[in-house]
């Protein structure tokens, strides 16, 4: 199957699983996630229509968004970097925030205070408005990332006070697990805590968008309210 057959396949699968729950299927983003992709599969996704990117890595970000083949002309508003957005979906490293906020528009892994304190000081220093998700750790696995539900409100409240980030919502990874089903109660909790903080006055911003939701288990997400879905090996592990 080629990635635009692909693309393609996936975007009806959004569709159907928005219709069952009776949401507007184009309330959903799809971010290709091109982790270890190269440049010419990414252009292929280019030219099927994708126009977000999501990388997890700082350094494998760096040469893709600033290759020239990965340009939209003219490019088309309000994304920029040549017409395509790049998001960061992967851990970040403190000491790597003056990088990110320089290649990437939307930042999904916001998870501690102080990590939010050097976003908003890399983003004052060159004048921009970082967009920010908070990533939530709703499961007891150890590797993963996030912010604990008890963190959520001082880290909340602390990026209320900052004035170069743009809070736009929440990102879970639930565990992994055979049956999708499974993740479900991660995907509905994520969006019950999104929708208690914009009934509570603990932050300046609406917070609109939820990134949850993988190649094996992204039509749950869909169902219990995802706004963007990471999808990398659906489209890419058997593109031509």
């Amino acid at each position: 199957m080629s990635i635009s057959d692909s693309i393609f396949a996936i975007k009806e699968r959004i569709k159907n699983s928005a219709l069952r729950v009776g949401r507007n299927p184009d309330d959903i983003k799809l971010v290709a996630v091109t982790k270890a992709v190269g440049i010419d599969k990414i252009k292929e996704a280019m030219d099927a229509g994708l126009r977000i990117f999501g990388e997890n890595r700082v350094q494998e970000a760096l040469k893709k968004v600033t290759s020239d083949a990965l340009r939209v002309t003219p490019p088309i508003p309000p994304l920029d970097k040549g017409g395509i957005e790049w998001h960061l979906i992967g851990h970040l490293q403190k000491n790597k925030a003056k990088y990110a906020v320089e290649l990437f528009d939307l930042i999904h892994t916001v998870d501690s205070i102080p990590l939010a304190d050097e976003l908003d000081k890399q983003a004052k220093k060159t004048g921009k408005t970082q967009r920010i998700l908070i990533q939530a750790k709703l499961s007891e696995e150890e590797a993963k990332h996030g912010a604990d539900e008890k963190e959520l409100l001082p880290l909340l409240e602390r990026i209320g006070s900052l004035t170069n980030l743009k809070l736009e919502g929440l990102m879970t990874m639930p565990p992994f697990f055979d049956d999708p089903e499974m993740a479900r109660p991660y995907f509905r909790r994520l969006r019950e805590i999104r929708d208690a903080v914009n009934s509570s006055l603990v932050t300046r911003h609406s917070l609109l968008e939820l990134s949850m939701g993988m190649s094996h288990d992204f039509e749950i997400a869909v169902e219990e309210g995802a706004t963007m879905v990471r999808i990398g090996s659906a489209i890419f592990a058997n593109g031509s």
